[in-house]
């Protein structure tokens, strides 16, 4: 507590965030595990909003409420005190990641053959959590090649080059780190930004895209690292900007599409050479300068949506983009005035064309895709229901919906099983279920289960036979499944493991896994 200018005592802000806060926001309020506290990244947020977070936590997110630690006095003068302004006001431009990059140059006679003996397209690649190191795993034996560690708030989505040889990682707090698994090193590390969503990696391996809630920006690299150039997240008149929720790149187009959290847009930014040049707007209007038109190489063609879209994937043929978008908040009260809602955006006429039928929230970005009854359909996970839909590709229209043992956050399955496996970590009752469902019937047929524990986040080996699955615990394991019979085969102890990535399905694009 520290004295005002009237004799009372008010908590001290400042202390009660590094005590609390600081773990997953940053000493500086920059970033980590959570997003930056500025009053630049919460300028969206009311301060109602902001109160009810810190009190209660935030539900499919690792924010835990502080009611039982902190007085209804300290949250509101913490609240009020990560809206002003820094003593340092944060920035991060081109010359600040130029500076931040790290090269290991290869050693001399260094071989490019691999330093392990094993298939080097069936490995897993298995982010924990827990003390922020990643294991290497065998895909066959399921024995680990090798552990290190890595930055801190490492983001569970790694991506690989085409050859499977480099891997890309992101972490919360800006930084990318380019890891050879081959020959077992680091090879280049850069901080793209000071609070990062996500990275992408072109399917030639020739560029990666780091996209950043802090500052507004996209920042494009080459496979080294090196900053190639970066893009604002600004509308095309330049009067709003805004975090980016996330960029993926879309293989059969050469391009990265990417979305965004408070403007209601889509880009999509072509690394073909040959791309064809962008008219923006209406060609005619010569007054406007819209018939002018810009290269189309790593040039921004933009698609506007309804609403921002806070994350998305892509139908099999990469033509259309099926986003979600939260809820919005009452201003006065901070609940939900309104649903979540879900919408398909054709990236070849740059415009919405239809609204997905799902209630509750939509965790699109781990929904998958797969045949049935002549069809394609969609099944996704949903943070809110707890249900699982599933939406025929052609009409998108509801085919059924499966109701699981609570709201889940991933779903995975593989071309070579008929089954999928969706978790319920999101639930208190039933985060120690998965629940399998025939893709043939659409319905349950079993559960799996680690009575007490999380278990979520399931990959497939190369060939579809063995499901892996997280035990998301401090002292947790990864745990091989029989993916015909669903028994347990064998279990990792690994460091709260968060999530594990298959090389070959990852490269590949396999049906039923995260691109």
């Amino acid at each position: 507590m520290i004295d005002t200018n009237d004799g009372t005592l008010q908590p001290h802000a400042a202390g009660l965030y590094q005590q609390h806060c600081a773990v997953c926001h940053g000493v500086d309020r920059t970033g980590g595990m959570g997003p930056a506290l500025l009053p630049e990244s919460l300028e969206r947020s009311r301060p109602n909003e902001v109160l009810r977070v810190i009190t209660g936590g935030r539900t499919a997110t690792q924010m835990p409420g502080f009611s039982a630690q902190l007085s209804p006095q300290e949250i509101k003068a913490l609240a009020a005190w990560i809206r002003t302004p820094s003593a340092t006001p944060p920035r991060w431009n081109d010359a600040d990641i130029t500076a931040s990059r790290i090269f290991h140059p290869a050693p001399r006679d260094e071989p490019a053959t691999p330093a392990w003996n094993a298939d080097p397209m069936n490995l897993f690649v298995v982010v924990e959590g827990g003390d922020h190191h990643v294991s290497l795993l065998d895909g066959d034996r399921f024995e680990a090649i090798t552990r290190f560690a890595l930055r801190y708030a490492l983001h569970g989505g790694p991506k690989f080059t085409p050859d499977g040889r480099y891997v890309f990682f992101g972490s919360r707090d800006g930084w990318i780190t380019k890891y050879d698994l081959w020959r077992l090193r680091v090879v280049a590390e850069v901080r793209a930004g000071l609070n990062m969503r996500n990275v992408a990696v072109s399917s030639d391996g020739r560029f990666v895209m780091a996209a950043n809630y802090l500052p507004h920006t996209l920042a494009l690299f080459d496979g080294d690292l090196n900053l190639v150039r970066t893009y604002e997240a600004r509308t095309r008149d330049g009067k709003a900007s805004s975090r980016v929720s996330a960029v993926y790149d879309a293989a059969p187009r050469n391009s990265f599409v990417v979305a965004f959290k408070d403007i209601p847009e889509i880009w999509e930014i072509s690394y073909d050479l040959k791309a064809e040049p962008i008219h923006d707007g209406l060609v005619h209007d010569y007054k406007m300068s819209e018939a002018i038109a810009r290269p189309g190489y790593l040039g921004v063609r933009r698609a506007l949506v309804d609403e921002p879209l806070d994350d998305f994937f892509f139908d099999q043929g990469y033509r259309h983009v099926l986003g979600a978008t939260r809820a919005k908040r009452d201003e006065a009260d901070g609940s939900r005035n309104n649903q979540a809602t879900a919408q398909v955006v054709n990236l070849d006429v740059r415009r919405k064309i239809a609204d997905l039928p799902l209630a509750g929230m939509p965790h699109l970005g781990s929904g998958i895709t797969f045949a049935w009854n002549g069809t394609t359909v969609l099944a996704s996970p949903n943070l809110g229901t707890g249900d699982v839909d599933v939406i025929d590709m052609k009409n998108w229209k509801p085919v059924r919906t499966l109701h699981m043992p609570g709201p889940g956050f991933f779903m995975r399955s593989h071309e070579n099983t008929p089954y999928a496996w969706t978790d319920s970590m999101m639930s208190k009752s039933a985060k120690d279920t998965l629940t399998i469902i025939d893709k043939r019937s659409l319905e349950v047929v079993a559960q799996v289960k680690e009575p007490g524990k999380t278990l979520a986040h399931v990959e497939f080996t190369r060939d579809g036979k063995y499901a892996l699955a997280s035990l998301w615990e401090m002292d947790g394991a990864v745990i091989v499944y029989d993916a015909s019979n669903f028994k347990e085969i064998k279990r990792l102890p690994m460091s709260k493991p968060v999530g594990k990535y298959n090389v070959w399905n990852k490269i590949m694009r396999s049906e039923g896994t995260s691109h």
